[in-house]
């Protein structure tokens, strides 16, 4: 199993700072968490190897592929796992005890159609995933980094968006969520002018949750305070014969 780490980050373009999709905060790894690695790993996770994926392989079928990226405690992918057992998923997420736990979860289930990166989702997207082989890439909840001053660590940018764009099949669909208004605003300006994706709620519009996403404890906690969410659903559009993927 491979260290997120040591790993060198993402170069956007040159002269750019280089970004990483996460900032490793690893909190209290239990016991329960560390013997999931141990003993599960062989069975959910895939090693990062900086080199092109046989998915088909990894999972023993050929069907159509969702990536969520962060998954956090794995609530929303477990869930997805259960109630859509035609379609592969995979997960990306760098925070060890929430890999842990969907590790147990997933044995629990005895699922069959997930499988796990515990590394930079940029570094797994550039190298070990084909152009045009998802059907869907999930982005829930992530960091908002709200301090203005921090903004400019938020994983959607230009560059970020063109390269989910490349991995995205023609007619794929990109679904994000946000409980930050101003995230979400960044969101939209970001993705709404990537070439390549239509926004299916029209510029700068949200969704009501799809059926799809369960609602978190948190998500619903934060309602009752009166706090918003934003779910944002991209199509993306088919290619012209010839057009390059990105």
């Amino acid at each position: 199993m491979s260290d997120p780490v040591d790993k060198k980050p993402f170069t956007a373009e040159p002269g750019q700072r280089k970004v990483r999709s996460f900032v490793l905060r690893q909190g209290r790894f239990t016991p329960a968490q560390q013997r999931a690695f141990e003993e599960l790993w062989p069975r959910f996770g895939l090693d990062y190897a900086g080199a092109p994926r046989d998915f088909d392989a990894a999972f023993g079928r050929r069907a159509p592929r969702v990536l969520e990226i962060g998954f956090g405690n794995g609530e929303a992918l477990r869930y997805a796992a259960q109630h859509d057992p035609a379609r592969d998923l995979i997960g990306i997420e760098v925070h060890a005890p929430g890999v842990g736990r969907l590790l147990n979860a997933l044995a629990a289930d005895d699922a069959r159609n997930v499988r796990l990166y515990h590394h930079d989702a940029v570094e797994v997207l550039q190298h070990e995933i084909a152009d045009a082989s998802l059907d869907e890439i999930r982005i829930y909840f992530p960091d908002p980094w709200h301090k203005k001053r921090h903004n400019k660590r938020r994983l959607v940018n230009p560059a970020f968006a063109a390269l989910l764009v490349s991995k995205l099949a023609p007619g794929g669909r990109l679904h994000l969520a946000t409980d930050w208004h101003d995230y979400a605003e960044q969101m939209w300006d970001v993705l709404d002018a990537t070439p390549g994706l239509a926004n299916r709620a029209g510029p700068r519009g949200a969704v009501p949750r799809p059926e799809w996403r369960p609602q978190t404890h948190f998500e619903t906690r934060g309602q009752k305070l009166g706090h918003g969410t934003w779910d944002l659903l991209y199509d993306m559009l088919e290619r012209t014969p010839g057009e390059p993927s990105a």
